[in-house]
C-alpha cells in the first residue's frame, strides 16, 4: 500500500483549508472598508444636508440601494453553485471532491472569524 493516494488527500485538505483561510479574511477586510467608506459618506451627506447644502430625497437612496441588492441577487443566481434549484452545484463538489469543499469551507469560517481578531504588531 503506498502513501501517494493519502498525501495527495492530505495536501487537498490543507490547501483548501489554507485557501479558504485567506479568502475569509480577505473578505472579512472588505467588507469592513467597504463599511466604513459607506458609512463616512452617508454622515458626510447628512451633515451636508443638517447644513442645509444640499437637499437629499432618502426615500430615492432607499429605492436605488434596494434596487442594487437585488440586481446583485439576480447576478449570482447566474453563477454555477449559487442556483439551488439547478444540477451544477452538484457537478462542482464531484470535481473538486468533498475534502477541497469541505476544508475549503472550514478555512474560509475561521479566517473570517479570525479577520475580527487579528491585530498588526
Amino acid at each position: 500500500m503506498t502513501a501517494e493516494p493519502l498525501a495527495s488527500v492530505a495536501a487537498t485538505i490543507g490547501g483548501g483549508f489554507f485557501g479558504g483561510m485567506l479568502i475569509g479574511y480577505a473578505i472579512k477586510k472588505i467588507i469592513k472598508i467597504a463599511a466604513i467608506i459607506i458609512g463616512l459618506f452617508f454622515v458626510g451627506l447628512m451633515y451636508l444636508q443638517y447644513q442645509q447644502i444640499v437637499a437629499t430625497n432618502w426615500d430615492k437612496i432607499t429605492d436605488v440601494s434596494e434596487n442594487t441588492v437585488s440586481t446583485f441577487a439576480n447576478a449570482t443566481t447566474g453563477i454555477p453553485g449559487f442556483n439551488v434549484g439547478h444540477h451544477t452545484e452538484t457537478l462542482a463538489i464531484t470535481n473538486f471532491g468533498i475534502p477541497l469543499i469541505g476544508s475549503l469551507s472550514m478555512g474560509f469560517v475561521i479566517g473570517f472569524m479570525k479577520g475580527k481578531y487579528v491585530k498588526a504588531k
